[in-house]
């Protein structure tokens, strides 16, 4: 069995980490390079930049913002906000991520899917799929979660994987932020329906509900950002808490300090 991997999400605006509440009422929650830097040295598996407004202002994610994280880390990381094209992919990619994630302009031109994947392999493509439950469904929103639309987050995993996605980044825009837990019927859902792993994110606020969204929702991969960024749990405390439940998880020591801002400190 693989093992499942945790992954911090930096939440950016204007350079700066933030995070809210059912994607609303951002707060300023640190420096993106210095809390990526952090989490490298605690074990995390790979880290994700997410540009929550850069969609909504139609520019592209900061060039500065990703080159400055991917200098203090030795994991994956994965981009997403802005991406609009391949040439914003290229940008990203260009920059230092090892993944782009495309969520609005995936449903608006869904080959574009296909074409990243020519071009850097699936592995390197996440469909973001960003979900609220309404009317017995799952119904998936766009642009930073303020637009509705007509589809249903399992049919559109579906497609995403069969056009080439190497993985999907699910959110449940009901619990992001609440710390009341993963919505382990919507990851299960997804995670039953297509062949690729499925990242969950949303909701975390305790080391047992990673173990819920792991067994209950099937989940390759969690995400989370409040539980990590305000210092309240340790990654290692965590992947420990796994591993003894017997969740597959990898366990390393802490890496050295090898960053530069702290080095200069």
């Amino acid at each position: 069995m693989l093992s499942k991997r945790i992954i911090a999400c930096l939440d950016v605006r204007d350079g700066s980490v933030v995070k809210g509440v059912n994607f609303e009422g951002l707060r300023h929650a640190g420096d993106p390079a210095t809390l990526a830097d952090r989490y490298n040295r605690e074990g995390i598996d790979e880290v994700v930049i997410l540009d929550v407004t850069a969609t909504i202002e139609k520019r592209k994610a900061l060039a500065d913002t990703i080159e400055a994280v991917a200098r203090e880390i030795f994991l994956p990381l994965c981009v997403g906000g802005g991406i609009r094209g391949e040439d914003h992919a290229a940008a990203a990619i260009d920059a230092g991520a090892d993944k782009v994630g495309i969520n609005t302009a995936a449903l608006s031109n869904p080959e574009l899917i296909t074409t990243l994947a020519k071009r850097y392999g699936s592995q390197a493509v996440i469909v973001a799929i960003d979900a609220k439950r309404e009317n017995n469904r799952f119904n998936v929103y766009v642009r930073s979660g303020q637009q509705g639309t007509n589809r249903d987050a399992v049919e559109w995993a579906m497609e995403a994987a069969e056009r080439g996605a190497g993985e999907i980044l699910l959110t449940s825009i009901d619990q992001d932020g609440t710390k009341e837990g993963f919505d382990c019927k919507l990851t299960a859902a997804v995670a039953e329906s297509v062949p690729i792993p499925v990242i969950a994110s949303g909701g975390a606020g305790s080391f047992d509900h990673f173990v819920q969204v792991f067994t209950e929702g099937q989940a390759d991969a969690a995400l989370a950002a409040s539980i990590f960024h305000y210092a309240e749990h340790a990654v290692s405390d965590l992947k420990q808490h796994l591993s003894d439940r017997q969740i597959p998880i990898r366990l390393q020591k802490p890496r050295p300090i090898t960053s530069q801002l702290e080095l200069s400190d």
